[in-house]
């Protein structure tokens, strides 16, 4: 995952941002890792963009699903994250999940229509390739009632 390093970039290579605003994006990212949800949803609602990506493309709901936050993941959920934006390397908060063995986040994802299969590898691989049948009996689960819905 994201180090605050590769925070520096907040909209890509080639574009400049004012050291006070890189400082803020900074803290907004912290905010996210460290689960400060309170403080973090004040920025959200006073207009800070909710799918704030950094250079490695995580997202807020990235880094604070990838770190065990419910309650800042339910945060950003509320405030509409894309819960299936996918970083640079593929990775999706979902799958995010699965790997650190966060369930509750996974049925708050899945809750707010994460792709089991979006991103590469996919929750559904990771869950599998890290054998946590457990977690992909559950991924599968939720994946049912979404194919039925298309049908």
């Amino acid at each position: 995952m994201s180090t605050t390093s590769a925070d520096s970039f907040v909209d890509g290579p080639g574009f400049t941002l004012e050291p006070e605003v890189l400082d803020l994006a900074s803290r907004i990212f912290d905010m996210a890792r460290s689960g400060d949800a309170a403080t973090l949803a004040a920025y959200l609602d006073a207009g800070v963009p909710v799918n704030l990506t950094n250079s490695n493309g995580d997202t807020l709901v990235m880094l604070a699903s990838y770190y065990g936050h419910e309650a800042t993941v339910a945060a950003l959920i509320e405030r509409g994250a894309d819960v299936n934006r996918h970083n640079n390397r593929g990775q999706t908060p979902l799958a995010g999940a699965v790997f650190k063995n966060e369930t509750t986040i996974m049925e708050l994802l899945v809750g707010a229509d994460a792709d089991p299969l979006a991103g590469s590898p996919s929750a559904l691989d990771t869950a599998r390739f890290f054998g946590k049948e457990e977690l992909a009996r559950q991924l599968l689960q939720h994946m049912q009632p979404r194919r039925s819905a298309k049908v």
